[in-house]
């Protein structure tokens, strides 16, 4: 049995929001890890652990692609610009 429950899954969740991508990244894998290991706990509700387990991996997701999201709207909104489309 694990220290870990899924409420301090999800309160890792949230707080990965509000840092920087290699330290966000870092504990939303902590957290899978953590919620693979509660898979073999028959006292956690499966269900909501698939759940957080595809936040995670969403928000994993997002993390990674943050800069390709940020990167290439001000070149598009100014095509003067040299990295205009």
């Amino acid at each position: 049995m694990t220290d870990v429950t899924l409420a301090d899954v999800e309160r890792t969740l949230d707080r990965a929001t509000e840092l920087e991508a290699e330290k966000a990244i870092s504990i939303l894998e902590t957290a899978r890890t953590d919620l693979r290991t509660l898979g073999s706990d028959p006292d956690v509700d499966d269900g909501r652990r698939e759940a957080l387990e595809n936040r995670l991996q969403q928000r994993i997701r997002e993390i990674e692609n943050r800069d390709a999201y940020d990167g290439g709207l001000g070149a598009a909104m100014n095509p003067d610009e040299d990295e205009a489309p």
